[in-house]
């Protein structure tokens, strides 16, 4: 049995206007036990909806989500999520931001703390415990953010674009760190990006989603070996896959611009 199973999962929803807008269309796969799974797809497709369906933050129209077998309904702390945007508290330092969860299911203060530093010290913050995020770069607080999910100790790790506000060079160096921590922690992944270079260095599979209403276009399987290193990135066989997602990408993003319903603006 797969770690994550979404069986015929659809969101529907009404604009301000009334018009009905369906988000979702029966979408079903499923993600292995430390699996890296990919969602790439369209703006505007139902990638972060599905993750948010996932988190429990949305409920479904149809269809239903299993972890491990069993329904979910609603929050909790055995899906960690990380977002693109910021979302430590402010007035609490590092690693009070990471002992957070842990706090608040009555870990002992001594095992949390040790927890904290042990996470922070996986995403490279040695030495940074006691620093307040706005004293950190964007980097730095999306690494604190993936030791905080960490601590919650969760099923599968949720990451909506979490390195869509760095730099490019930012952004290449975080999916390296990503990749080593998540070998490390042995947990399983679901990771939306737009960027199919990222896609495919991270991802074992990637699932490329039809243009809204958002389907399941095509899985594509990564063959690449692991530990992944920066010079794949320039190999026959990179490029090929690399070719082949920007090509089914493409023949979405031109349906979607069409006229008609599949251009109509919801959340993505």
């Amino acid at each position: 049995m797969a770690r994550l199973t979404l069986d015929g999962l659809s969101v529907r929803f009404r604009t301000r206007r009334g018009d009905a807008i369906t988000a979702l269309d029966g979408i079903s796969f499923g993600v292995e036990d430390r699996e890296f799974a990919v969602l790439v797809g369209t703006s505007g497709c139902g990638k972060s909806t599905i993750l948010r369906v996932i988190g429990g933050l949305v409920a479904p129209t149809a269809g239903q989500v299993l972890l491990d077998g069993r329904p979910v309904s609603g929050p909790g702390a055995d899906r960690g999520m990380v977002f693109q945007t910021y979302t430590l508290f402010p007035w609490l330092t590092v690693q009070q931001n990471v002992e957070f969860g842990p706090r608040l299911r009555g870990t002992p203060a001594a095992d949390r703390a040790e927890m904290a530093r042990r996470y922070l010290a996986r995403v490279g913050l040695k030495g940074f415990e006691r620093v307040y995020p706005k004293e950190l770069s964007g980097g730095m607080m999306q690494r604190v953010a993936i030791a905080r999910a960490l601590a919650n100790d969760p099923a599968i790790l949720l990451m909506d674009e979490p390195f869509g506000a760095l730099d490019a060079q930012t952004r290449a160096l975080m999916g390296e760190l990503l990749l080593r921590v998540w070998e490390e922690a042995a947990k399983t992944v679901l990771f939306v990006t737009h960027d199919i270079e990222e896609a495919l260095f991270l991802g074992d599979r990637v699932f490329v989603m039809t243009a809204r209403p958002g389907r399941i276009r095509e899985e594509v399987r990564v063959p690449l070996p692991r530990p992944r290193t920066v010079d794949m990135l320039t190999s026959e066989a990179f490029v090929g896959l690399k070719r082949r997602v920007m090509e089914l990408i493409r023949e979405e993003a031109l349906r979607a611009i069409e006229p008609g319903p599949a251009a109509a603006v919801g959340p993505g």
